[in-house]
């Protein structure tokens, strides 16, 4: 069952009873997402977060020269949105498409706050997701300005292990902030040390 994953997501942070979980499900809505379709668009308002079931979408924005830069990845598992937008509901920067063929759980906003209102815990939820992507992208921020490109490519392994053979390179090499050239040349040269 596709919400099974979701309701485990849930589970790691709240614990729900057999009603609480009925409502919670009444309000989601699966969404099949063709490979390279955008969900968001930058100068949209983003009106859903989106759960991923199987797949993987990105984040990214584009800058004035055309160039990409991956904010996010969420693999299986993983919720993504333009959370400026989504809590601001003002037009937002982030582009969200799916890489690959994916199966996504849709919350619209106005069913979040419906879901407050039947469930209050799921204001614990979404707050401590909230919490978790302001630390997360606070320290991407920093990282970015700290550490060298190995660092950044180590934390990504970390950070997504099940992308890591699993991405084209170039997609990698932009959520690191380099070159798929440069990207390319180092990862060869971080497997040549190792052998």
């Amino acid at each position: 069952m596709p919400f099974d994953l979701l309701l485990n997501n849930v589970s790691k942070y709240i614990h729900l009873d057999s009603a609480e979980k009925e409502i919670f499900l009444s309000f989601l809505q699966p969404k099949h997402i063709k490979r390279k379709q955008f969900i968001l668009n930058d100068g949209e308002i983003c009106k859903n977060s989106v759960f991923v079931t199987d797949g993987c979408l990105r984040g990214f924005t584009v800058d004035k020269n055309g160039i990409e830069h991956v904010l996010s990845f969420a693999p299986p598992g993983w919720w993504i949105a333009d959370m400026y937008s989504l809590i601001s509901q003002k037009p937002g920067i982030l582009n969200i498409e799916a890489l690959e063929d994916t199966e996504s759980i849709i919350l619209s906003k106005i069913n979040q706050e419906k879901l407050y209102h039947e469930v209050p815990k799921f204001e614990r939820f979404f707050r401590i997701l909230t919490e978790n992507s302001l630390v997360a992208n606070q320290q991407r921020i920093v990282d970015n300005m700290s550490l060298t490109a190995e660092e950044r490519y180590s934390i990504f392994c970390k950070r997504y292990p099940t992308l890591i053979d699993h991405l084209p390179q170039k997609q990698i090499a932009s959520y690191v902030g380099v070159t798929p050239e440069f990207f390319s040349r180092m990862r060869s040269e971080m497997i040549r040390k190792r052998a």
